[in-house]
């Protein structure tokens, strides 16, 4: 077979017939044959791979946003590289030089805290299609995040209207955007409807921490009746600490989480939360990077997905002598 007829027909291209190129596709697969990549996207001008650098890919729900990333563009031919920069801004910079020297065609990106200035300026330098996740950066990328302080707003009223006026928010450690927002979301709501002063109680993002944080906050605030989580690995852990005193949620505790990472409809009891679906926010993060790269020059958007609550077992009134 010559060269070109070859190349057409691992590109699936041209008017090769059927028994040509079956041919030459047992042929590549008896010698193990796999493209180059590399080598096409430099004759093409199209690289069909993607950077996505994320934070903590060890918590459930950016594992479940990762999935759904991956599930849409393999499907539009894209080969997706997953790197976790543990919110930690050097380890993020040599993350992003490692993917401009390799050639990627595009990003996924949620900034660690403290991002500078430069490393902004080094994407933009390099011309490559970016969308930023959850924590905006830069009005010149498209982003993608959620209503976090509409969303808390709504787990704290659904709450009081339960009857509970002892309500803590729990979870998380750092003053990122995210969990600034949530929590002003919640404060807004206890002062509006007149409830107690807020108390923020911060915890890691994982169960065996929600565990050991929860029975301090219980130590230091006992009349609280109610939570409102950050996430919900620490919604589950505070339910595991809740059982370890005695309590059992949906009756003497009410807990929300956040997220709605698959776990929560099958935990014993299933949480209470306040639910994003990240598979479907993953495919919504690759949807707006596609359109991206295939029409650069459209105006940059902004995405903000809203949480809807789903009740579930963890989540009751309060006892008549907590609600007085």
């Amino acid at each position: 077979m010559s060269v070109p007829t070859v190349s057409q027909v691992m590109r699936d291209t041209g008017r090769i017939s059927k028994e040509t190129r079956k041919k030459v596709l047992e042929a590549a697969k008896r010698l193990h044959y796999v493209p180059n990549s590399r080598a096409a996207s430099m004759r093409s001008g199209e690289n069909r791979e993607v950077g996505f650098i994320i934070n903590q890919l060890s918590n459930p729900f950016n594992a479940e946003v990762v999935s759904g990333v991956v599930d849409m563009l393999e499907a539009e031919g894209y080969l997706v590289s997953i790197l976790d920069m543990r919110d930690d801004a050097d380890r993020q910079d040599r993350q992003l030089e490692a993917f401009i020297r390799g050639g990627r065609g595009g990003l996924l990106w949620v900034p660690a805290i403290d991002t500078p200035p430069e490393t902004v300026e080094l994407i933009r330098a390099h011309n490559i299609p970016t969308v930023t996740f959850l924590r905006s950066i830069t009005p010149e990328f498209d982003h993608v995040g959620i209503r976090n302080a509409d969303a808390t707003a709504s787990a704290t009223s659904f709450l009081a209207d339960l009857g509970h006026r002892h309500i803590a928010y729990f979870g998380g450690t750092e003053t990122t955007q995210v969990r600034t927002e949530r929590i002003e979301g919640y404060a807004r709501t206890l002062h509006a409807r007149g409830l107690c002063d807020p108390v923020i109680w911060p915890s890691a993002e994982s169960k065996g921490a929600g565990l050991h944080a929860m029975l301090e906050l219980m130590h230091a605030h006992p009349q609280t009746t109610a939570i409102v989580c950050n996430g919900d690995m620490v919604a589950l852990g505070a339910c595991l600490a809740f059982d370890q005193l005695g309590m059992k949620p949906g009756r003497e505790i009410s807990v929300v989480g956040f997220d709605d990472i698959e776990e929560a409809s099958v935990a014993v009891p299933a949480l209470t939360t306040m639910a994003v679906s990240p598979k479907l926010l993953g495919r919504k993060l690759a949807s707006v990077l596609l359109d991206r790269i295939r029409d650069p020059d459209m105006p940059t958007t902004v995405s903000e997905v809203s949480a809807q609550l789903v009740k579930r077992m963890t989540t009751g009134t309060p006892a008549a002598s907590d609600a007085a």
